[in-house]
């Protein structure tokens, strides 16, 4: 019996994995540890959304299968969100789709437009999904870089004249995961731009629109002139209104893509409990002061984290959006490498962080520090490193 799968042989390690096993044996035994590796809110969801999920499973009939693509009236909530935040307008009935979570969808879209064979452009460093979701459906990927300067584009020009065969689509990730890095509108409309010249669709993963620092509100690609042409774009309501566990996420944009989307998802799944689709209504309709306390809050534990750091004697660049910072490895412990890095950290100072390398190879020497602790909890995590940098030499910034 053949064991050797063709897809599993096409993924390569899952270099996060690693230190996640380490951080479930390590709590395993009873250690308290901080765990700043993985983007999951700790923040609870807004109550009326919750009442709204008990209300509508009351209901006898709400039990029942749903619809792959999203009951109309989260598909028109969504719609209205896109116009309101902005003033880009959809046809919820042919331009949205409802996925489970935003990683879903953009793995169900590589299924439904990808041959194998195919060239995909993906950012390098990239959250796994970007590449994975394409090489499990059997492309090939090409990496450009995830910083938006000048040396992105020159990529994209290179990458266009000496791939064989030419790229089909480029995925876009702004604010970055893991990076952080924005951009704004004049940034994508020169990608649509290019998009059209070359024929190529663009996704956008758009995770994180909400939780902006710079006073500049987060842009979306479908503002762009032609977008609608050649883009569509991902949103999810795991981090707006902390709604992780609940897996509602959105495709909004080209009505090609949107339909090829819909028709994988109508194969293999009925779409998320209606409930919860009913209560995501509630969210996005609702009160929207959470969207902002969150924003708040989350612009707070950065700047607590990039000071207590700092002190302890590693110095974080401070992230302009997401929940997430992108830090160098400390200058005197760069030779170790991001995953060895990780693990002295979990292993010696209680703290959890994600090794760079797992997001890329151009990940090396970073790793990415999830603000999803509250501020007491990033002090305790900044005074155990400041204890491990001593320990290896590194003195931290007097006080």
């Amino acid at each position: 019996m053949d064991t050797d799968f063709y897809r599993i042989k096409r993924l390569p390690p899952y270099v996060i994995a690693e230190v996640n096993a380490m951080r479930a044996a390590a709590r395993a035994s009873g250690r308290d540890i901080i765990d700043l590796g993985m983007g999951n809110p700790d923040l609870p969801p807004p109550q009326h959304v919750i009442d709204k999920l008990c209300e509508v499973a009351q209901n006898p009939d709400a039990h029942g299968y749903s619809q792959s693509k999203g009951i109309p009236g989260l598909r028109r909530a969504q719609a209205s969100y896109y116009q309101r935040r902005w003033g880009v307008d959809l046809d919820p009935d042919a331009e949205v789709v409802v996925t489970l979570g935003s990683k879903e969808g953009l793995a169900s879209l590589a299924t439904a437009i990808t041959a194998p064979g195919d060239t995909i452009l993906a950012p390098n460093p990239s959250y796994p999904i970007h590449t994975f979701g394409f090489i499990i459906a059997g492309a090939t990927i090409r990496s450009v870089p995830t910083t938006p300067d000048e040396r992105y584009w020159d990529s994209l020009e290179k990458a266009m004249r000496f791939t064989v065969p030419r790229p089909t689509v480029l995925i876009v990730n702004y604010p970055s995961n893991p990076t952080a890095e924005v951009v704004d509108l004049a940034f994508y409309q020169r990608l649509v731009d290019w998009a059209k010249e070359n024929k190529v669709w663009v996704l956008s993963d758009l995770a994180y629109s909400e939780l902006y620092f710079n006073g500049k509100p987060t842009p979306s690609i479908l503002q762009a002139k032609g977008a609608m042409d050649v883009a569509v774009e991902f949103t999810s309501l795991s981090k707006t209104f902390s709604m992780a566990g609940w897996r509602i996420g959105f495709a909004v944009g080209n009505q090609t893509l949107i339909a090829a989307l819909t028709r994988v998802k109508s194969y293999i799944d009925y779409g998320a409990f209606t409930p919860i689709q009913a209560a995501a209504v509630a969210a996005i309709n609702g009160p929207q002061d959470i969207v902002d306390k969150n924003r708040e809050l989350y612009h707070k534990r950065r700047d607590v984290m990039v000071e207590a750091f700092g002190r302890a004697g590693w110095d974080i660049p401070p992230p302009p959006a997401s929940m997430f910072a992108w830090a160098p490895l400390p200058p005197a412990l760069k030779h170790m490498g991001s995953l060895e890095f990780s693990k002295q950290l979990l292993t010696h100072a209680d703290v959890a962080v994600a090794p760079g390398v797992g997001y890329g190879e151009d990940g090396e020497g970073y790793v990415r520090i999830a603000m999803v602790e509250n501020e007491q909890r990033l002090r305790q995590a900044a005074r155990n490193v400041k204890r491990y940098l001593a320990s290896m030499g590194v003195n931290a910034t007097a006080a």
